[in-house]
């Protein structure tokens, strides 16, 4: 599957990273799982890394149902839910627009794209100037 997630307790992130061709239903899968995973808050700040995608499923429809399956979890944080999407390159960026719209007139969802990672981190406010330099558990 072309999607992982790593949740970093310490830091209130969880970091999404994407590569491939992105579907809709593997992203519903993984987000199932992702909200049953022990770790899992609904305040998590959310840092999706989108640079290797090189394709999506442009079926509008599915993606506001996943979008709203996600808001059904993530809605019942107690403060906005910051989404920072990084997205350098056409594709990724095409992607991120499209997904931002979606979450359009709800202010509980902060979301954001950035262009490169410190960028990125920096939108989140973390002090760390690389995606590699935040505390993943490393298998």
């Amino acid at each position: 599957m072309p999607l992982t997630y790593t949740i970093l307790p310490g830091i209130g992130l969880v970091y999404v990273r994407y590569w491939g061709v992105l579907n809709v239903q593997e992203t519903t899968e993984t987000f199932a799982r992702f909200s049953r995973d022990p770790l899992f808050r609904p305040d998590l700040k959310h840092l999706i890394d989108m640079k290797d995608v090189v394709e999506y499923e442009r079926s509008f429809l599915d993606l506001m149902k996943l979008q709203a399956n996600v808001a059904d979890t993530i809605l019942k944080a107690p403060t906005p839910v910051h989404l920072v999407y990084y997205a350098p390159t056409r594709m990724s960026l095409s992607l991120a627009r499209t997904i931002l719209k979606s979450w359009d007139g709800l202010g509980s969802v902060i979301g954001r794209i950035a262009q490169d990672e410190e960028q990125a981190l920096v939108m989140l406010g973390l002090g760390h100037q690389r995606f590699a330099d935040l505390p993943m558990n490393r298998v």
